[in-house]
């Protein structure tokens, strides 16, 4: 695995941008409109790439679509995290066979994490013949010369080389809403947890300069945008790769120091890296919001150990505490995995009894699934699925009950909300901790804030009505 971090060069990235304009030309001098759908699984940091992916598609003369069905050009920006993204990715990339004889023409990518192994690679050159160009993360920035290859050459197309991560300013990048916005703040990740496949085929931790990501939030909140999400597979760790004396806390403040009305999330926390300093930094400022993603995965230090997470249970939860007694009003949130290969029964009532101990707002639950490559796959795992998929239930039995009590203890409080869209007649927002509230409204409220009383609330989401008080 190529460890090493390329910065794309400006004369690269001039050369590249070329390709969009050729591909528009081409197809101008036929006098056609093109189209093009992009298909995305998993995690916000793949939803930006897409976003890149659609600006180039844009700007190549394309228009975008919401189905595969007659599109020119599909793709499928993929993820490899578990087993049941990775089956989700085969079964409708088979059925691509069918849209793409209804339409012969019709260019077919794959991409994103799935792209970045070579078993994929293979199988897709064995079994896939109507995919036309495979990418992976690392050659996102080059998709211009990608498309623009197939469509010239017919041939098909891999760039799936080993090479250093990369980090390419300045692509074009299609928002589809202004409201809300990801911002890459790094990509890749140097922890090496025992289950994930991600560093293998993200690369490692690999920071954008300070200024890059400020000028892009600065255009952001001069443009509308009211909530910005930094995304990072670690966030708490960038910097530590950069010239420039700077982390995670302080770029944090510069954002929050941008004239305007807008919130700053933030996700992916990992435990071993959340600081002290971060709570307070996140206390200090009323532009960040007070919700913390912290996935602890399981409450055995044993199985923490065994998965690599650099942490014990203890020291998780003194990191837990500090966080709730800077922030009181905290919105926490997690992930774990149940049946992780030799977690005992007694070790899984560790987990339970964290949960009840912490009291999260909502958790991200998973049963543990093998990643072939990471060393997880090759543990020794005795515990039936039967077994696994009751202590699944179980636990999130335990965490329902705890978020619908969480919920109704909102009933009769304010809280100042982001109104963010509509559900049937009613309007959506969310509250600085990003629960959901249903409210009824006018539409033309949506992209402010607004103060809204909770009346109602169930495990999952809340309902209130519009007041002035605070």
């Amino acid at each position: 695995m190529n460890t090493g971090t390329r910065t794309i060069s400006q004369a690269e990235l001039e050369q590249q941008l070329a390709y969009p304009d050729k591909i528009s030309a081409l197809w101008h001098s036929r006098g056609i409109t093109p189209t093009a759908y992009v298909e995305t699984y998993g995690c916000q940091q793949n939803e930006a790439d897409s976003e890149k992916i659609r600006g180039i598609l844009l700007q190549s003369g394309y228009n975008m679509t919401d189905s595969a069905e007659g599109a020119d050009v599909v793709v499928m920006n993929t993820c490899a995290i578990r087993e049941h993204a990775e089956q989700r990715v085969w079964g409708n990339l088979g059925a691509l066979t069918h849209t793409k004889r209804r339409h012969p023409g019709q260019k077919i990518f794959l991409c994103g994490c799935m792209a970045g192994q070579s078993v994929v690679t293979d199988r897709l050159k064995k079994s896939y013949p109507h995919v036309d160009g495979v990418f992976s993360t690392h050659h996102l920035w080059q998709f211009g010369e990608i498309l623009y290859r197939v469509l010239t050459t017919g041939k098909r197309v891999y760039f799936i080389e080993d090479e250093p991560g990369s980090i390419a300013e300045g692509l074009p990048q299609h928002r589809e809403h202004t409201l809300k916005a990801w911002v890459s703040i790094m990509y890749g990740c140097n922890n090496f947890c025992t289950y994930c496949i991600v560093p293998y085929v993200r690369g490692r931790e690999r920071s954008r300069k300070s200024e890059d990501i400020l000028s892009e939030c600065r255009d952001l909140i001069a443009n509308g945008t009211k909530e910005i999400t930094l995304l990072g597979q670690n966030v708490n760790s960038y910097g530590k790769d950069l010239e420039e004396n700077i982390d995670f806390s302080d770029l944090l403040l510069k954002i929050a120091e941008i004239p305007g009305e807008f919130l700053i999330r933030f996700m992916t926390s990992h435990p071993r890296d959340a600081s002290e300093k971060l709570f307070d930094t996140m206390a200090s400022s009323p532009k960040i919001a007070k919700q913390l993603h912290l996935p602890f995965q399981s409450g055995s230090s044993r199985v923490l150990k065994a998965m690599n997470r650099h942490y014990d249970r203890e020291t998780y939860l003194q990191k837990v505490l500090y966080a709730k007694s800077v922030m009181p009003e905290l919105v926490l949130t997690s992930d774990v995995i149940v049946g992780f290969p030799g977690e005992t029964a007694e070790e899984f009532e560790e987990t339970i009894s964290l949960i009840q101990q912490v009291r999260y707002d909502s958790l991200f639950t998973f049963i543990f699934s093998p990643r072939p490559g990471t060393p997880a796959a090759k543990m020794e795992d005795l515990t039936p699925k039967e077994e696994k998929n009751r202590r699944f239930d179980r636990l999130c039995n335990v965490q329902n009950t705890i978020s619908e009590e969480i919920h109704s203890s909102y009933i009769g409080k304010v809280f100042r909300c982001l109104v963010d869209g509509t559900d049937k007649e009613l309007l959506t927002a969310r509250t600085e901790g990003g629960r959901l509230v249903r409210f009824a409204g006018d539409p033309a409220l949506i992209g402010s804030f607004q103060n809204i009383l909770i009346t109602g609330s169930t495990t999952w989401s809340l309902s209130g009505n519009l007041t002035e008080k605070e």
